[in-house]
């Protein structure tokens, strides 16, 4: 392992141990959780079509401002698409409103960007979106214990599973980006999770035939799906999953614990 591997291993050691809230999965799981950021407009109409195929729904982690543009991820969300997730019964969450990194700017800019975005989609909607995903999976210390006091979750980009004690400022997820050849991986993701009886979360971005390099096919999404949907793990958005734990909308319930080890 190169020492630029090392360092990084270290700092995720610290990021997870450290500014913990936790609560117990207790005999939840195991589940499965879809999730998109940012949004593209493919994450709904391609992504959340397969999900409502299947009868089941997604989260979708959307920096406010961020709608009406265009990106390398296509075009990004707008207004009827929020209403229609919305309407099928599909998770909206936060993901701040610039989409900048806490890494970029200063502890109380990036609070004030994160309550940004928040009051920017209630505004639209009406709805509170008390769950958050750190963009670009940025996390830093002093983030991590600040959005802790005033969400029901964080989600990273750190990869494995969440159970047996779920640390609610920093949730893992494992991403879904390609196409079929990386279907294996997934399987194996979704087998080790049934048998630790967790709840695994993947996160994507756009779902196009020919997807950037932070989103998926398709084909991958549905056959990820289908995995998942046969194994017999239940598939729920991340509210749904935090509600069965005890964790209510708005009501970010967790033991403070600042400095224990995970």
């Amino acid at each position: 392992m190169s020492l630029r591997s090392r360092l990084g291993a270290a700092r995720r050691q610290v990021l997870c141990s450290l500014y913990r809230r936790t609560v117990p999965m207790a005999n939840c799981g195991p589940i499965v959780s879809f999730s998109f950021d940012d949004f593209p407009r493919t994450a709904y109409s391609a992504g959340g079509a397969i999900l409502e195929k299947f009868g089941v729904r997604g989260t979708y982690y959307a920096a406010a401002g961020l709608m009406n543009t265009s990106n390398e991820l296509g075009e990004q969300f707008r207004r009827e698409d929020i209403d229609a997730l919305l309407e099928q019964g599909h998770e909206l969450a936060s993901h701040t409103f610039s989409h900048i990194s806490c890494r970029s700017v200063s502890s109380a800019a990036f609070r004030d960007d994160v309550e940004k975005g928040r009051k920017a989609i209630e505004e639209v909607t009406g709805v509170d979106c008390p769950n958050f995903a750190y963009p670009f999976g940025h996390v830093t210390l002093q983030a991590k214990r600040t959005l802790g006091l005033g969400r029901s979750s964080a989600r990273s980009i750190f990869s494995g599973f969440n159970g047996a004690e779920l640390d609610l400022n920093l949730l893992r997820a494992n991403s879904l980006y390609g196409d079929l050849n990386g279907l294996p991986s997934v399987e194996e993701l979704i087998r080790e999770n049934k048998a630790r009886n967790g709840w695994l979360i993947f996160y994507t971005h756009d779902v196009r035939q020919n997807p950037s390099a932070f989103g998926c096919t398709p084909a991958l999404f549905e056959a990820a799906l289908s995995c998942a949907v046969r194994s017999g793990c239940r598939i729920l958005t991340v509210q749904e999953a935090l509600t069965e734990v005890g964790v209510q909308n708005g009501n970010p319930e967790g033991q403070a614990r600042w400095g224990v080890p995970a």
